[in-house]
């Protein structure tokens, strides 16, 4: 397990703990009050820690190498019923962008979403999880693919951002995420949006245009990278804490903001230290959204999400 910097406190107590088995195991002394006593002091210490994130940290909790991504959450929701599909049919097939069809009990989804690698050979693979125009494209299609055939569509968020190469520009990188924002307000077959991790602007907008749009509770959406944001601002990446705060890039300030539409809760310590936990909440969460939307027509479907999306923005004095 990888320990942020402010996780090292738990780090400290969790060698303790296993120095307090070892010591009991191979001198034969009763170490059981002593190891009690440290497990409830680290259960404290975490407590402590994870309810007093702030949004710098959930930035880099969203970011945990440990961090479960689309194709983990893919495989635990659909067993081998997933099926992925490629290519854009015109460029190639963008390797940081997944999709294809999978089942969750009885049930048809498109799942779509971008993937980052585990390591530097798969993280290069995925282009860390930034896509090109043609991984836009692909997603489309298999958007439109669900539409004709009635299968709802849930679409997994977690990008550092649309890939801002010179070839991806080219290809019109602008107009491919600009084409999907544009057709899936209007697609006429539910679509449930979850934010698994990092949802860095128009990156994630490509594909984040749902009925639902939910976060999970240690990730973050917003226009702008704390980084980023910083290095506009003070021309250096000292202030990203700063940023990351003014920001309001968290879930809980998207719900205050009305831009989500609900927040996943985790395990204690982030996704990464339950897996099984969290994808779980996933699943209920997506059973229920369908649940919600199948009973709408096509057109009261269309109509809700137009007007969800074109009241964003308005407020009162």
């Amino acid at each position: 397990m990888e320990y942020l910097d402010f996780e090292l406190p738990i780090k400290e107590l969790e060698d303790q703990l296993d120095k307090c088995e070892i010591i009991g195991k191979e001198s034969g002394v009763d170490v059981t009050e002593s190891c009690k006593n440290i497990e409830k002091k680290l259960l404290k210490t975490k407590k402590e820690i994870y309810k007093n994130l702030t949004a710098w940290q959930r930035v880099q909790l969203s970011r945990h190498p440990n961090r479960p991504y689309t194709l983990d959450h893919i495989n635990s929701l659909c067993g081998n019923t997933f099926m992925e599909l490629h290519g854009d049919r015109t460029v190639k097939d963008d390797k940081a962008m997944v999709g294809g069809l999978g089942k969750i009990g009885d049930q048809s989804f498109m799942f779509i979403g971008q993937q980052k690698g585990y390591n530097t050979k798969t993280r290069q693979y995925r282009n860390f999880g930034m896509s090109n125009p043609e991984g836009y494209r692909k997603a489309l299609r298999l958007m439109k693919m669900a539409e004709k055939f009635g299968i709802p569509v849930v679409t997994l968020l977690d990008t550092p951002g649309a890939y801002p190469g010179l070839e991806a520009e080219e290809r019109g990188q602008g107009e491919a995420i600009a084409r999907n924002i544009l057709e899936m307000t209007r697609l006429q077959t539910p679509i449930i949006t979850i934010v698994i991790g990092e949802g860095a602007s128009g990156g994630a907008v490509g594909i984040g245009v749902g009925d639902r749009v939910y976060m999970m509770e240690n990730t973050w959406y917003s226009v702008i990278s704390p980084e980023s944001c910083s290095s506009i601002l003070w021309r250096s990446w000292e202030h990203k804490e700063e940023a990351a705060e003014a920001l309001k890039l968290t879930a809980e300030d998207m719900k205050k903001q009305k831009l989500i539409d609900g927040i996943i809760k985790e395990p204690l310590g982030g996704a990464h230290y339950d897996r099984e936990t969290a994808f779980k909440e996933v699943e209920k969460t997506i059973l229920k959204a369908y649940k919600e939307l199948k009973v709408l027509s096509t057109k009261e479907l269309v109509k809700q999400r137009m007007a969800k999306y074109c009241s964003m923005g308005e407020f009162k004095d």
